[in-house]
């Protein structure tokens, strides 16, 4: 049991040592977002009866911190290691695939949640704190982490290069968290583009984690949890036997 936990400190400390990069930047990003949309569009957009636009884009900013710092954690230290050449010393030890799976994992899920509190006791100043179900949040953002970390271990066993790595998160993870209701409702899209957003997991996501928030949401936060579950079960699976098989780092 010592091993997984060796590495999963290994895993911390390497996002910890760069802290400004890794924590503060992506708080600094989140709260531009919230000045520059909140101040021009709080008096012109109105989502729900009781809730400024502004009170309503701060659960989505949070969110999307959470998935895409948790992403870039587990994806950036498998393809740094393996273009650096010191995967090899992880390799030697008698780790089983499932200590590699909790380590990286469990370490962007950290990352992941520790930037979206910093975006949320950043951002509660400017429009108070809106608590309606705090045990939605929690669920949300554990298993929004854990599913955007496990994508990250399969694209960082997938790609070889970086531009491979950013082509991954520029072309798909990217335009997904934009494109989730981050910064709107969908109810507010025509039909067809409303049903193409159910299409995708990062809205259930998103919508369940505003839920908390609110009390109220687009679609019923238990739907988005079983589909938000079934899909983590879904890539974690896909991940294990990857690091099973050693796909891409075995030779």
């Amino acid at each position: 049991m010592q091993g997984w936990r060796t590495l999963f400190y290994k895993e911390v400390l390497r996002f910890w040592k760069v802290g400004f990069q890794t924590v503060a930047a992506p708080v600094l990003t989140a709260v531009l977002y919230l000045l520059i949309f909140g101040h021009v569009l709080e008096d012109k957009v109105k989502v729900y009866d009781t809730i400024g636009y502004t009170a309503f884009l701060v659960p989505g900013l949070v969110m999307m911190s959470v998935l895409q710092n948790a992403f870039a954690n587990s994806s950036s230290s498998l393809i740094q290691s393996k273009i650096m050449g010191n995967l090899v010393f992880v390799l030697l030890t008698p780790l089983s695939h499932w200590a590699w799976f909790v380590a990286y994992v469990g370490s962007s899920v950290l990352r992941g949640v520790l930037v979206g509190l910093g975006v949320f006791l950043v951002t509660v100043f400017f429009t108070g704190a809106h608590l309606q179900a705090p045990l939605w949040i929690v669920a949300f953002a554990l298993l929004g982490a854990a599913l955007l970390g496990t994508l990250g271990v399969i694209a960082g066993l997938w790609a070889e290069k970086f531009d491979q790595m950013a082509a991954f998160q520029n072309f798909l993870i990217m335009p997904m968290t934009f494109l989730s209701g981050v910064f709107y409702s969908i109810h507010s899209l025509p039909g067809f583009w409303q049903t193409v957003s159910h299409l995708n997991p990062f809205f259930y996501m998103i919508d369940g984690f505003r839920y908390g928030f609110f009390g109220v949401s687009d679609i019923s936060p238990w739907i988005s949890l079983g589909i938000v579950g079934v899909a983590l079960v879904v890539v974690s699976g896909i991940a294990v036997r990857l690091l099973r098989i050693g796909y891409k780092i075995r030779n």
